[in-house]
């Protein structure tokens, strides 16, 4: 007896469900509805980078937990955090001015890690940038973000701009996700 979607073989009749003539094991079922639940929570998003997102931050998290160390991962996880959450489609690496766009709006990700002692950040006033996607990443792995119009960012001259985290809480631009 094999599950007729994967070809593996099934162990006993308790391993899945016979219907229309065929095999379909639980971990094919199960398997599917996890990818249901992920289409809901990320709907514009490859669901290969998503797993692999979950799974980077599954093992940052292990690291953390067994060694008392994090990984400095942070501003890769922020930038895929952006890309499956809020649908932006990110430059080459290396490219100068934005990290990538979200429709035609040119958009620059800033991450907070856990280790930060302050919740500021600063992002370069040169950027080529109409968008400011904050992500912020608890102790706990827990992501936060938030999207900011360029022009409710401090007027200055110095070379940079500062953010603190809790100046603009816009609900709708707020989210938390795995």
């Amino acid at each position: 007896m094999r599950c007729s979607m994967t070809g593996q073989p099934l162990r006993d009749t308790s391993d899945g469900i016979y219907d229309d003539g065929e095999w379909i094991s639980w971990d094919w079922i199960n398997g599917h509805i996890a990818d249901q639940e992920l289409r809901g929570e990320f709907p514009n998003a490859n669901l290969e980078v998503v797993k692999i997102f979950q799974e980077l931050v599954a093992l940052a998290d292990a690291y953390k937990r067994e060694t008392g160390r994090y990984l400095q991962i942070w501003g890769e996880l922020g930038e895929l955090y952006a890309e499956i959450k809020f649908g932006v489609v990110r430059h080459r690496p290396g490219t100068q001015g934005s990290d990538g766009r979200i429709g035609n709006d040119w958009v620059e990700v800033k991450t907070i890690s856990p280790e930060k002692l302050n919740e500021v950040i600063q992002v370069k006033r040169a950027g080529n940038f109409n968008k400011l996607l904050v992500v912020k990443i608890s102790e706990d792995f827990e992501f936060d973000a938030r999207l900011i119009d360029r022009k409710l960012l401090r007027k200055g001259k110095g070379k940079h701009a500062k953010l603190r985290w809790g100046e603009h809480q816009d609900p709708a631009a707020k989210d938390t996700a795995p």
